[in-house]
C-alpha cells in the first residue's frame, strides 16, 4: 500500500495544474434602446439565462440595464446585440462626480437628469492663461482680488 501511495503521489507532481481564473464580481450597466414591454421582457430573459449573472434591474424609462455577478462587460454586450438591439456601455456617470460638468464635450442634453458624459477627466492647466484669470477673481480662491 505505500508504494501505490508513493507512486499516485509522482504521479500528482508530475502533472501540470491548470487553474481556472475565477471571474470577479461586477457590475455591468448597459445602454440599450427598449420602446415595449416586449422588449425589456426579452432583454432581461437573454441576460438571465447567462451563467454568472446574479440580478438583473431594467430601467426603460432611462434605457439602462444594470447587471451584477460573475460576468465580463463584452459577453454581457454580446448577449443583448444577440436580441437584435443596438447596446453600448453606459455612457453617462452622475453629475456630482465630474470635475467641470459643463466642458465641451461632457455636458450631453440627451443624457437624463443628474447625468453627465462619460469622458476622461480634464483637470486645469494652471499654465494657461486664461485659466490663471479665472482662478484670480474666483469666490473660492481665499487669495483673490480683494477690490471685487
Amino acid at each position: 500500500m505505500g508504494a501505490l501511495a508513493l507512486i499516485e503521489n509522482l504521479i500528482e507532481a508530475a502533472t501540470p495544474r491548470t487553474t481556472k481564473r475565477r471571474k470577479q464580481f461586477q457590475t455591468v450597466e448597459v445602454r440599450v434602446r427598449m420602446d415595449c414591454q416586449g422588449c425589456e421582457r426579452k432583454v432581461k430573459n437573454a441576460l438571465n439565462s447567462m451563467k454568472g449573472v446574479g440580478t438583473v434591474d431594467v430601467d426603460r424609462k432611462q434605457n439602462k440595464v444594470t447587471v451584477t455577478g460573475y460576468v465580463e462587460a463584452k459577453k454581457v454586450l454580446k448577449r443583448v446585440r444577440r436580441t437584435g438591439k443596438r447596446a453600448e456601455i453606459w455612457p453617462y456617470k452622475p453629475y456630482h462626480l465630474v470635475y467641470y460638468p459643463y466642458s465641451a464635450q461632457v455636458y450631453d442634453k440627451k443624457a437624463p437628469s443628474g447625468y453627465v458624459r462619460n469622458v476622461d477627466p480634464t483637470f486645469p492647466n494652471p499654465e494657461r492663461t486664461d485659466e490663471r484669470y479665472t482662478s484670480l477673481f474666483s469666490e473660492e480662491n481665499p487669495n483673490a482680488c480683494t477690490v471685487m
